[in-house]
């Protein structure tokens, strides 16, 4: 079948659009009409670092849309149903039997790019980028990664809830499990940021966010904030637990200091290596935790979310910025010069 997706052709290269061909799903396979893809930074990452010998490549990790077919293994969803893609696992290793699915052994199945399911005039194309490759009118997809949703959701509301807002409604819900009257401090107010201020909120916490732009800090006030500050200000043993979603070093040294004693700091922003002061650390009985998607289920999780939005009381539309999908690359340029929090695309209605 002939789709249209958004390939990467060459290392750091733009999305271009192209006609692409599809194979049908296999026994355990599901082929999802895409309706709406979030815009993650990973997305605008890998492609800057992804190998030439796996290109062109389709990005995408963050789908929502619609059931079009599914392969005879498959009995966790049926054509017509409305579904929510999120990442990958192998649902068999130790990890992901002890209901951990974000540090699945098999993890990689999610990076390293296949070849099995589009093509483009006779020669590959690689995706299933997370298992779905989701910048395109169609994916593949897999009972893992595939989750049932209520059909009058709005699409543009569920794609961005497979990864970004989930790490950070995640990382608050699942890793910190902080009390009311507890202060949070947020590190960034990009999509994952603010959704752990969502998060937060609902807990009845007091919540701090550290930001550089103005006009994110003021949204972060909007969403419920009690207080906003420029990364400058320091903040000294304040905080009950800490989030840093940007990867930087210096942030992450700052992050540490902010914490009261027995505080917790979740590290969820990528980046390289990063020193801390080791006394400050071992006097105040300081833990660091590494997250990685929230510690989510994504079928526990995102039917949760799902319920706090429906509710009024996890304002995700507010983060929320769409494009048609022809203009992915604006979309693009627009989530890295910070212009908008988290671009969803849209194909066709919302």
């Amino acid at each position: 079948m002939r789709i249209e997706a958004a390939l990467v052709e060459q290392p750091g290269g733009p999305f271009v659009l192209r006609d692409v061909e599809i194979a049908e799903p296999r026994a355990d396979e599901i082929l999802v009409r895409i309706s709406a893809a979030g815009i993650c930074h990973t997305d605008l990452i890998m492609r800057g670092r992804w190998p030439a010998a796996r290109l062109p490549m389709v990005f995408g990790h963050e789908g929502a849309g619609i059931v079009e077919a599914a392969g005879d293994a498959v009995t966790t969803v049926r054509p017509g149903d409305h579904v929510c893609l999120s990442f990958r696992s192998c649902g068999t290793c130790s990890e992901c039997s002890a209901g951990q699915p974000a540090y699945c052994l098999d993890s990689a199945v999610n990076t390293r790019g296949v070849s099995t399911t589009l093509s483009r005039a006779g020669r590959p194309v690689f995706g299933g980028f997370f298992g779905q490759s989701s910048f395109a009118t169609y994916a593949i997809t897999y009972p893992s990664n595939t989750v049932r949703i209520p059909a009058d959701f709005p699409a543009v509301l569920a794609a961005p809830l497979g990864c970004g807002v989930q790490t950070g409604a995640g990382t608050v819900f699942t890793v910190l499990d902080p009390s009311p009257g507890d202060t949070v401090v947020i590190f960034g107010a990009g999509g994952v940021g603010l959704s752990a201020l969502l998060a937060a909120r609902t807990r009845d916490c007091r919540v701090i966010v550290v930001e550089p732009q103005p006009a994110r800090r003021e949204l972060a006030r909007a969403l419920g904030a009690a207080e906003t500050v420029e990364p400058g200000v320091e903040l000294r043993q304040v905080a009950h637990h800490a989030i840093d979603t940007t990867g930087r070093p210096d942030t992450i040294a700052r992050a540490v200091t902010a914490l009261r004693r027995r505080g917790t700091l979740a590290l969820v922003g990528i980046g390289g290596s990063a020193s801390v002061d080791i006394m400050t650390v071992l006097a105040g009985g300081i833990r660091i935790r590494g997250v990685i998607e929230g510690d989510a289920d994504p079928f526990r999780l995102l039917p949760e979310l799902i319920a706090l939005q429906q509710a009024g009381r996890f304002p995700l539309e507010r983060l929320v910025t769409t494009y048609p999908f022809g203009a992915i690359e604006a979309a693009a340029q627009d989530a890295l010069d910070g212009r908008t929090i988290k671009p969803v695309l849209l194909f066709g209605a919302p």
